[in-house]
């Protein structure tokens, strides 16, 4: 559970109430995660609250999918917490080698904020909304803005709307479907060029 009280230019932001917003998300990371990584998404949080649930239900949604050029950490069965977040960062750098990590977590604001949803780039702070010392995780973030911020952040989780959440993690689920169909399409379309020259050279060595 992260903390935002700002918007740079840095960021892009949605609205949940917004019938197009999967497919505008979806635009926003195209344009801004790298082309040719693998992408690692560690969706932050936990299931013994309702507010910061927002992460490992989107986890748990992408969980259900098979995912190629997506690798996902952080579920409602295994979740990614504050207990545990130093430990499995190093497991996920050790299975992942210089990690491009998309952080997804929940995150308190204004009240005229809530039910925004957040691409940031750079890293996000988690626990920063409850006063926790934890790790800043991500090159690029994504914050799901599921209730107000300022007074007793941890009875305001606890109140925190399960339907609000839901809907939000699924949008924001949906909207990582449709980039990784755009992804692999990308890279149908690259494969074969590079399959074609490498071909090419090697026959054109043989004939030599």
């Amino acid at each position: 559970m992260n903390f935002k009280d700002k918007f740079s230019k840095e960021e892009k932001r949605v609205n949940t109430d917004d019938p197009a917003m999967s497919d505008t998300l979806s635009t926003y990371l195209q344009e801004w995660l790298p082309p040719s990584k693998n992408i690692v998404i560690a969706c932050i949080g936990t299931d013994r609250s309702t507010g910061d649930s927002f992460g490992p239900l989107v986890g748990s949604m992408l969980h259900d999918h098979a995912l190629e050029t997506f690798h996902i950490y952080g579920t409602l069965e295994e979740p990614l917490h504050a207990l545990n977040l130093k430990e499995r960062l190093a497991s996920i750098r050790k299975n992942h080698p210089n990690p491009y990590i998309l952080a997804v977590d929940a995150c308190l604001g204004k009240s005229s904020s809530v039910g925004s949803v957040v691409l940031g780039k750079g890293s996000l702070n988690p626990g920063s909304a409850l006063k926790k010392d934890l790790p800043p995780v991500g090159q690029l973030h994504i914050s799901g803005m599921v209730n107000v911020s300022g007074f007793m952040e941890h009875v305001v989780l606890q109140n925190t709307r399960l339907h609000v959440v839901m809907q939000m993690a699924a949008k924001v689920a949906a909207a990582i479907q449709l980039t990784e169909a755009k992804r692999k399409q990308v890279h149908m379309e690259t494969k074969p060029f590079h399959t074609f020259t490498t071909s090419s050279a090697k026959f054109k060595k043989s004939i030599q």
